[in-house]
């Protein structure tokens, strides 16, 4: 029997998905699929390093990258999180597949260790609000004797996230889709400088698309994130537009219903991951039949929370920081009325938000592989 690091501790999960859960549901709320890193993230620059110099950090952390943004960001929202990607087989990927199945709860049964293979690495340097990141990696072996793993789900999902690629089909995209998983799509940015929405063949599966404020734009040859975010409800569902400092702006192209809401002002440390932290709140509120700007602000919300703690992955909040947030912002003296009113449907989920008695801020422990567990 394996045996467990006695320094896991199991997180008690909230289920935003337990008044609706059947004996009939899918075995796994989300499936995503991609490419696993070890982030090795800098913080505290006093400005971008310059060549020739050596510049010196206050602060630093390692955690797992990439797609494990995300899916650590589901899992802590008490999703099923189910992820298919390539592991090697050095201290690297033992780190990182640990941290996603013992600390995180993801299920890696889709997933795959290469022997001899190194791990992508990914260094990441946050200064004044931004990042710059440096990377490292080589194409996994195909997987020999067996279907390669990142062909869909093994078994039904509720919901995937589709990193769409231009020029790209896949062809689980399209299976996933038939089979009745609701699939929201992710992009990153456009390397040909096309930006051509067809040469996005899979969006047509999409319930949902999120790109970020300066992708949509450029795709729908607009030079408004609104104009863009009504311009893509005409190829999907609902479009949702990320404005960094500004929020969120989101059309649902079935019903004309529009949200925009506001970011929350937060100190942020490191916006690693940002993004994918926002698409697992969008994706939970989704699954749990929220309001479109019920979700869109959620998304936000968690997106916040992730930018005051070091990486992408290991900064993803929990219910339990959610409820904490909560509290402490009703707490504050004379507000604004309206921006709380924003949030006043965190009192109404069923279930409820976690009691809590943490103080705030909360702080997670930033681990790094240079400490390990003796025997």
């Amino acid at each position: 029997m394996e045996q467990r690091d006695p320094r896991v501790r199991p997180r008690p999960r909230h289920d935003p998905l337990a008044a609706l859960r059947t004996p009939k549901d899918p075995p796994r709320d989300v499936y995503l699929t991609g490419p696993v890193s070890l982030d090795i993230i800098f913080t505290g620059l006093d400005c971008a390093p310059v060549r020739g110099t050596e510049s010196w950090a206050r602060g630093m952390g390692s955690s797992p990258g990439g797609v494990a943004n995300m899916a650590t960001a589901l899992a802590r929202l008490g999703l099923r999180t189910s992820l298919s990607a390539a592991f090697g087989d050095d201290h690297y990927g033992e780190y990182c597949w640990d941290a996603l199945a013992r600390g995180e709860g993801v299920d890696l049964a889709p997933s795959r260790r290469v022997p001899g293979w190194h791990s992508p690495v990914t260094v990441s340097m946050a200064y004044e609000g931004e990042r710059t990141m440096v990377s490292h990696a080589h194409e996994p072996p195909p997987a020999a004797g067996a279907a390669d793993p990142h062909r869909g789900p093994a078994t039904p999902a509720r919901a995937a996230v589709a990193s769409l690629a231009p020029g790209t089909r896949e062809p689980w995209i399209g299976a996933a889709a038939r089979a009745g998983t609701r699939l929201f799509g992710d992009v990153g940015w456009d390397e040909t400088g096309r930006w051509d929405l067809d040469a996005l063949p899979d969006l047509a599966h999409c319930e949902a698309f999120l790109p970020n404020a300066a992708e949509a734009m450029r795709y729908t040859r607009t030079n408004c994130p609104r104009a863009a975010a009504h311009a893509l409800a005409e190829r999907v569902p609902v479009a949702v537009v990320t404005l960094g400092a500004q929020g969120a702006y989101a059309v649902d192209g079935r019903t004309g219903e529009t949200a925009q809401v506001p970011a929350i002002e937060v100190e942020a440390l490191d916006p690693t991951g940002a993004g994918d932290v926002f698409v697992a709140g969008f994706v939970t509120g989704t699954l749990a039949g929220w309001p479109l700007a019920d979700r869109v602000a959620f998304a936000g919300l968690t997106a916040a929370l992730s930018v005051q703690e070091f990486g992408g992955s290991l900064s993803a909040p929990g219910w339990t920081e959610v409820a904490a947030w909560w509290r402490r912002v009703r707490g504050y003296g004379p507000q604004d009325p309206a921006a709380l009113a924003r949030y006043a449907f965190l009192d109404e989920l069923d279930p409820p938000l976690p009691a809590t008695a943490r103080p705030w801020p909360l702080r997670r422990a930033v681990p790094t592989i240079g400490f390990r567990a003796p025997g």
